[in-house]
Formats: C-alpha cells, sequence, structure tokens
C-alpha cells in the first residue's frame, strides 16, 4: 500500500452483528406487538361486538393481511438492496416499522369512529408488513457476508435471535400491564403504551445501524460486475427457481409452528380453556428468554455438522412436539403450558439458527437480497400470516387444540421434504456466487 492510498477499514463483526440485532429485534417487537395485541384486545376495540371468536377472527384477518404485504416489500427493497447495497435499506425499513407502530397506538376505537378504525388499522398492518418485507433479507445479508465463512451459521444466527428478542419485549411489557391493570383500564388506554414506546427502540436501532459500514462482499461484487440485464427479481425466479422452493419448503413447519407456540397460544387460553391473559403471556416470556439463547447454538452446531441435519431436527421436532403442546396447554397448569411453549421454541430455534445462512448461500451475490427475501417472504403468506387465521378457524370448527397440532405437523412433513430435497450448502463460498 502507498502513502497515498486510503486505509481501508472493515467494521468489526460485532459491531455488526449487534446492529443488525438491535434492528431487527426492534422490528420484531413492532410486528410481533401486533400478533399479540390481535388475540387479547384488538377484536374487542376495532371490530363490531358480536361472537368472540368471530372478532378474533377478524383481527387475525388484519394480522394477515400484513403477510400479504412482506413478498412486496421484499421485492422492492430487493431490488434496491442488490444496485445500492444493505445498509441504507435497512435504514428506511426500520423508520417505516417504527412510525406504523407509533402511529396505531394513536388510532381511535370502533367505539369512537366506527368502520374508520379497522381501515386505518389494516393500512398501518400493511406498511409494518412492507417494511418487515425487506428489513429481513439486508439484516442476515449484511452479517453472511462479513463474516468468517466458516462460523456463518452461527454470527448470522443472531439476526433471528431478534425475532425472540422482540418477542420477549412485547410480551413483558403486555404481560407487566396485564399484571398491574384492570382489564378496563387495559381496553381503554393501557394496550397503547407498547406501541408509542416503539419511538425510543427506533430511535435506538438507526443510532447503531448508521455506524456499520457496507458489505464487503457486496462491494467487491459491485466493483467486478457488470450491472444485471434485468430485474434482480426476474433473475431469481429464472435462475433460481428451485432454490425459492426450497426456501418457501423449508419456512413452513418453521414459520407456522412459531405463530401457534407463541401467538395462538394466548387465544387458545383465553377462549378454549378460560384462562386469563398472563397465563399464555407469561408462558411465551419464559420460553422467548431461552429461545434467545437456542438460536445461535443451533446456528455454530449447523457449522460443524451443516444446515440440513440441524434444520430437520426442528422440523421433526416441532412435527412431533406439537401434539405433547396441546397436551400440556390443556392441563392448565403453568409449569406445564411453561415447558410446552419453551421445548417447542426450543426445536423451532433449531430451523430459525441456521435458517439465514441457509437461505443466504442459496443465491449469487447480484440478486441475494432479492433471493432471499422472495423466497422467505412469499412462504410468510401461506405460512405465517394465515396460521392463526387457520388454528383459530380450526378450533372454532372442531372445538380442539388437536385439530391445530395436526395442522402444524402436515406443515412439518413439507418442510423435511423440501431441506432433504436439497444440498447442503455450508460449505459454500459467498463470493463465488
Amino acid at each position: 500500500m502507498t502513502a497515498t492510498e486510503p486505509v481501508r477499514t472493515r467494521t468489526s463483526i460485532v459491531r455488526v452483528v449487534g446492529a443488525s440485532l438491535v434492528g431487527t429485534t426492534v422490528e420484531w417487537y413492532d410486528f410481533f406487538l401486533y400478533g399479540v395485541a390481535a388475540s387479547v384486545v384488538f377484536g374487542d376495540l376495532f371490530f363490531p361486538k358480536g361472537e368472540e371468536l368471530s372478532g378474533t377472527l377478524l383481527s387475525f384477518a388484519t394480522f394477515a393481511v400484513g403477510f400479504f404485504a412482506r413478498p412486496i416489500g421484499g421485492v422492492v427493497f430487493g431490488h434496491f438492496g442488490d444496485r445500492l447495497g444493505r445498509k441504507q435499506l435497512l435504514v428506511l425499513s426500520l423508520l417505516m416499522m417504527g412510525l406504523a407502530t407509533f402511529a396505531i397506538g394513536l388510532l381511535p376505537t370502533y367505539a369512537q369512529v366506527g368502520a374508520l378504525a379497522p381501515i386505518l388499522l389494516t393500512v398501518l398492518r400493511l406498511i409494518q408488513g412492507f417494511a418487515l418485507g425487506g428489513e429481513w433479507g439486508g439484516a442476515v445479508l449484511i452479517v453472511s457476508e462479513h463474516g468468517d465463512p466458516a462460523r456463518r451459521g452461527f454470527w448470522a444466527s443472531w439476526p433471528q435471535a431478534g425475532a425472540p428478542a422482540g418477542q420477549l419485549i412485547a410480551n413483558g411489557v403486555l404481560a407487566g400491564l396485564a399484571a398491574f391493570q384492570s382489564d378496563a383500564d387495559f381496553n381503554a388506554w393501557g394496550w397503547r403504551i407498547p406501541f408509542l414506546l416503539s419511538a425510543v427502540l427506533v430511535l435506538v436501532g438507526l443510532w447503531v445501524r448508521l455506524r456499520i459500514e457496507e458489505s464487503p462482499v457486496f462491494q467487491e461484487a459491485q466493483a467486478k460486475q457488470e450491472p444485471a440485464d434485468k430485474l434482480p427479481v426476474l433473475e431469481v425466479i429464472t435462475r433460481y427457481p428451485r432454490e425459492v422452493l426450497t426456501a418457501m419448503g423449508a419456512r413452513m413447519a418453521e414459520n407456522v409452528s412459531y405463530y401457534i407456540f407463541t401467538i395462538v397460544i394466548a387465544t387458545y387460553a383465553k377462549e378454549q380453556l378460560g384462562m386469563g391473559k398472563s397465563f399464555a403471556l407469561n408462558a411465551v416470556l419464559i420460553g422467548a428468554a431461552i429461545h434467545f439463547f437456542a438460536i445461535p447454538a443451533w446456528g455454530a452446531l449447523s457449522d460443524r455438522v451443516g444446515r440440513r441435519p440441524v434444520y430437520l431436527i426442528g422440523a421433526v421436532g416441532v412435527g412431533l412436539w406439537v401434539f405433547v403442546f396441546i397436551a400440556l396447554i390443556n392441563t392448565r397448569n403453568f409449569a406445564l403450558a411453561t415447558l410446552a411453549v419453551t421445548v417447542g421454541l426450543i426445536f423451532h430455534g433449531a430451523m430459525y439458527g441456521p435458517q439465514a445462512s441457509f437461505f443466504t448461500e442459496l443465491f449469487g451475490t447480484r440478486v441475494r437480497y432479492s433471493g432471499v427475501s422472495v423466497g422467505y417472504q412469499l412462504a410468510s403468506i401461506i405460512a405465517g400470516g394465515l396460521a392463526p387465521f387457520i388454528a383459530v378457524a380450526l378450533l372454532k370448527a372442531y372445538d380442539s387444540g388437536y385439530a391445530i397440532a395436526v395442522y402444524v405437523a402436515a406443515c412439518a412433513v413439507i418442510s423435511v421434504i423440501a431441506v432433504t430435497s436439497y444440498s447442503e450448502t455450508h460449505r459454500r463460498d459467498l463470493t463465488t456466487l
């Protein structure tokens, strides 16, 4: 290096991981907060009075709307992320999510403005989904493309840990409010507090994210390659159709089981078992704390034995455990319910931990943001977005939690087929893809 050449610095992997983790925690806090609120309070506040489960179904329908917006966000953010870089889009997604969540905390209810209330709620949910659709791909890529390839599964799993961290904060705040407020106060104004607190979390996330550098793998690829001759998403569809289908199939068990274990449990405990709000919220709170540490542990294991074996442990595990999960919840015993959620989330972590590195390794650098976003978010529509709605509908139709268990088990079979049909990826070099 000559004296006139600039000294090239690289953001440390720890700082990059921290920035991604903080950002994804904020985004998932916002997204999950809506899901928890939809299961315990939105049905009463934003929809016409009627049969209680029907109001919950309508509430979960708006929850699903956010998932339909996620692929659109994935395509838009993926396009610009593959053209302009990962960092700028991560900052934008965080701002959009935070503003939408804060606005939900200010919404008037159905009793105040009638049909306008659910309309406004749906619009803000669409914005949340659009923002999250662009968030995930950028967060896992900027870590995967910074880190040591031999430890990619471990480092890339930390942004994934933002999901239980966000769930932990969302459930913790709601559980605290439910414990110290009457139902009347919580329904009148207490539920708004967690949504308004999002503004503080977003400011912290922005401060951390603005301090990191762009992905070196992206910068190197950008310097070497000519611009794509077509839209990145079209290149993904034409060159990587198998990879997109693999990612979608792999997500079925992971996505559906997560929302059953953390969101639907609140409705099931309240409507089917007659338990109070705190029963399910506190069980998920404890499970999420353990889930947070399980995810990077599984990610590290995938660096040693491969992505497929670890992922299959999770898929088979949730497919079998969900029947035990229902049986333990039915006891109405808090300790057993907590065990049910915790073990379920540990199995889920075996999929979610290696998922970021696995999906990253499926696509070439030029279209990687678009590829991981499309594969991940398309599955969100039929998996996560519809999971609470389908689960509550099954509960209403069969009056049994075991109908929900069969649903999760069927999704687990799909994931096992998807993962076993694709070759191992953990030795792939991202710079040559």
